[in-house]
């Protein structure tokens, strides 16, 4: 064996280990990206952003009831919960109605559409006749139903025009009419501005702008064409341009965007002290029951109002979260209609979205100064029976429409109690017959490994 020069044998240079490769670590922010697509894209996602969405919205609106009307309460000589007993009583009257039409089958919502149409159009005329209907600010629109409740039929409109006109559209659909441009808008668009005319003699502008808006959703998922589309929206434009010009009650509202004073005669008070509310609140609120604003400064502090005074005492969390709430039920009512097949569930389903959406902007975009004061309550929140009621029968509509999706009916249809045991399963553990959840369970874990998805 040969050495060096120093005598020492040559050193053996040994071959360099293999390096471990390291898998890079998956972005956390990717990761939590992909874990949310998962769960948005479940069978249940619409079914449970509807039903908690609206839960939430109904028990925070009961919260906030409370807290804004028991000074207007005290004011009228009335106990301080007055007001919200009688939401309360709402609430659990819609709850009823809520579930009700949450387990009725989609034939028979079809089949009350007529019969709701021409209750709301009977109820809506009865408001004109000398002694059965009501005025309250103003707009004859309110029926005496007896002691202090009453009722406002055109709330009920909406759900006349959103059931009729879906089951309307869907029967043209299917027979294949809606390709003539006659057939796409008669007899929907006369029926519809007949209930703006009853609404209209009342004088209540608000309520006609949502029925409008119900009304352009229906046109516009019924495949209207771009220039028919614009031809109604131009003519109801007009209309209503007329109306805001022959009302200096209307004008001075259209007045008021964007005020920060009040202005000559106190014109513009209720926008700029909803303004006030918003700006006093912060990021956290001043705290439940601890506005300012509602102790008289703030006109309809528990109706129209109720956003001002949520973003006084909860802050800007507090209206964040109720905007967040409003968007997932959005979101949830758009991939309802959106991945039926059924032409009566998208209709119905994107006309009740809609409905609640364009009535949520609209009040709050009132709150914030953007858009006029319309005096339309805000969905679920704000106090008023007449419109909780109807509300709250559509909400169920949509939990109906997301059960009856087929990948929603077969994960439902896997649910079993998960707490104690079915009656009458006797016998010893060995001899009892396993149970369906864990069996189930087997076969899926079996189909994994056979490669089956």
């Amino acid at each position: 064996m040969s050495s060096s020069r120093t005598g020492r044998p040559p050193l053996q240079r040994t071959g360099r280990r293999p390096t471990a490769t390291r898998t890079p670590r998956e972005n956390p922010v990717r990761r939590l990206y992909l874990r949310a697509k998962r769960a948005w894209d479940r069978p249940l996602t619409a079914y449970y952003l509807i039903l908690g969405g609206s839960l939430l919205i109904t028990v925070l609106g009961l919260v906030m009831v409370y807290s804004a009307s028991q000074i207007t309460a005290l004011q009228m000589s009335l106990p301080g919960s007055y007001f919200f007993r009688k939401q309360l009583l709402a609430a659990a009257i819609g709850a009823g109605l809520l579930l009700a039409a949450s387990r009725m089958p989609i034939k028979l919502h079809r089949a009350l559409a007529y019969p709701i149409l021409a209750g709301a159009v009977f109820l809506m005329a009865l408001v004109q006749v000398p002694g059965i209907g009501v005025a309250v600010n103003g707009n004859q629109n309110w029926i005496s139903v007896g002691g202090p409740f009453q009722l406002q039929p055109s709330e009920f409109g909406k759900l006349a025009l959103v059931l009729w006109g879906a089951d309307l559209l869907a029967r043209k659909q299917d027979k294949k009419l809606l390709i003539q441009w006659k057939h796409m808008l008669v007899p929907l668009v006369p029926v519809a501005f007949m209930l703006l005319g009853l609404i209209m003699l009342g004088g209540d502008m608000g309520t006609a702008i949502i029925l409008t808006a119900i009304l352009f959703g229906l046109l516009w998922l019924s495949g209207a064409p771009t220039r028919l589309f614009v031809a109604v929206l131009s003519v109801a434009g007009l209309i209503g341009l007329i109306l805001i010009k022959t009302s200096p009650n209307r004008m001075a509202r259209l007045q008021c965007l964007a005020a920060t004073d009040p202005g000559p005669g106190d014109a513009c008070w209720q926008a700029v002290h909803g303004i006030y509310a918003l700006a006093s609140g912060g990021i956290f609120g001043s705290g439940l029951g601890a506005s300012v604003e509602k102790w008289g400064q703030l006109p309809e502090a528990h109706t129209d109002f109720i956003f001002a005074v949520t973003g006084e005492e909860l802050g800007l969390a507090g209206t964040l979260s109720v905007l967040a709430l409003f968007a997932a039920l959005g979101y949830a009512g758009i991939r309802v209609a959106g991945r039926t097949e059924d032409p009566f569930v998208r209709y119905a389903a994107g006309g009740v979205t809609t409905w609640i959406t364009a009535q949520a902007v609209i009040n709050i975009g009132a709150v914030l100064g953007l858009l006029p004061i319309a005096g339309v309550p805000l969905p679920l929140f704000s106090y008023g029976g007449s419109a909780l009621l109807p509300t709250m029968f559509a909400i169920g509509l949509l939990i109906a429409f997301a059960r009856d999706e087929p990948a929603a009916r077969a994960a439902l249809s896997m649910r079993q109690p998960r707490f104690g045991r079915k009656r009458g399963a006797g016998g010893s553990a060995a001899t009892r017959e396993p149970r369906r959840w864990n069996t189930m369970r087997r076969r899926a874990s079996a189909a994994r490994s056979s490669g089956e998805r």
